[in-house]
């Protein structure tokens, strides 16, 4: 469990002490600093360089946004929003924020987005070391560090995949876990996402979609179908050498003989 330091900031001070008694209570969680306001959170942060902020949005004088939009960009911390309002849900994500959390905040939700911050704080470190084996590659061979990065990428061919899919819907989004996802199908112009019991209609082609899903996890198994390779329990053989996959939710789809050569996912 990787350990990380967060400021808090919200101009209510019981919602400060609230969620402060709250993060107390899960293992290396290590608040340094609690803020009235967005002056106070950009002193903080400059001083303390913290990991993380749990950053109200709407305070008198500097909003959450603008907190972030003037935090020193060669120490960003991650960004988690803890807000009474779920109208700024888009903007929130659009600034690269880690999470969205609601007031009152359910106890739940607050692990789960410490865990993502822990998780982001990880893919970060991995990223630091990447850098000093660039430099050091740099330091050996003379070449330049775009040359080098791209030896990696093509070394390693490494891609890094959105943990979540964002499904518009008139004017809502839902941002819909990716790992939630069981399997998508097509219905004209349309995809079928199909998560968690719930089905999203998103207007995207099949090769869009597919391109931001990570092929360790999804696989195109028919012309109009993606399935998530973690939820299937059972491969039956069909006519025709096609295949029926059966999914831990109970519905089953079809892989056609066109892509057959994807059985080896799943033995």
């Amino acid at each position: 469990m990787q350990p990380f330091s967060c400021i808090i900031v919200d101009d209510e001070a019981l919602a400060r002490k609230g969620l402060a008694l709250r993060l107390a209570q899960i293992d290396g969680v290590n608040i340094v600093a609690q803020c009235a306001n967005g002056r106070e959170a950009l002193a903080a942060a400059a001083e303390l360089t913290p990991d993380v902020i749990f950053l109200d949005i709407q305070m008198p004088g500097m909003s959450g946004f603008d907190v972030v939009g003037n935090l020193q960009s060669d120490n960003m911390p991650l960004v988690i929003f803890v807000t009474a309002y779920d109208e700024y849900a888009i903007e929130a994500f659009e600034v690269h924020a880690v999470d969205y959390l609601l007031k009152p905040i359910d106890e739940e939700r607050l692990r789960e987005a410490v865990a993502r911050a822990r998780e982001h704080l990880g893919q970060r470190g991995a990223i630091s070391e990447k850098q000093r084996l660039i430099e050091l590659i740099i330091s050996i061979t003379g070449k330049s560090e775009t040359s080098v990065s791209q030896m990696l990428q093509d070394h390693t061919g490494q891609r890094a995949y959105p943990d979540r899919i964002a499904i518009k819907d008139g004017g809502e989004t839902t941002l819909v876990r990716a790992e939630d996802i069981d399997w998508v199908d097509a219905a004209g112009d349309y995809m079928c996402v199909h998560a968690d019991g719930e089905t999203h209609i998103m207007r995207i082609t099949m090769k869009e979609l597919e391109e931001q899903l990570d092929p360790k996890r999804f696989q195109r198994v028919h012309r109009s179908t993606i399935v998530n390779l973690d939820r299937v329990v059972k491969v039956s053989s069909h006519m025709n050498g096609e295949y029926f996959l059966s999914l831990s939710n109970g519905s089953s789809v079809k892989m056609s003989r066109t892509y057959k050569s994807k059985i080896r996912h799943f033995l």
